[in-house]
């Protein structure tokens, strides 16, 4: 289990670089960012356009859902 973790993180970093090295080619380059901090279950979501926001305030819905499905599966244990 440790090698697959330690594979799937070694494509996640040549998959980011093959991607900056893509990116930094294109002359109409625009960066955007995003972020979520979570206080219990509030999440304060922001980023620098509304598109940004509105993605990763889903992707913060989407682990919070995780991790109560992964609270409620270690209680049952």
């Amino acid at each position: 289990m440790l090698i697959v973790s330690i594979v799937l993180i070694a494509i996640g970093v040549l998959l980011i670089f093959i991607d900056s090295l893509r990116e930094s080619r294109r002359e109409d380059r625009r960066v955007e960012a995003g972020g979520v901090l979570i206080i219990g279950p509030l999440p304060i979501v922001f980023g620098t356009s509304e598109r940004v926001a509105r993605i990763v305030l889903i992707l913060a819905i989407i682990l919070t859902i995780l991790a109560i499905a992964m609270y409620l599966i270690l209680v049952k244990l």
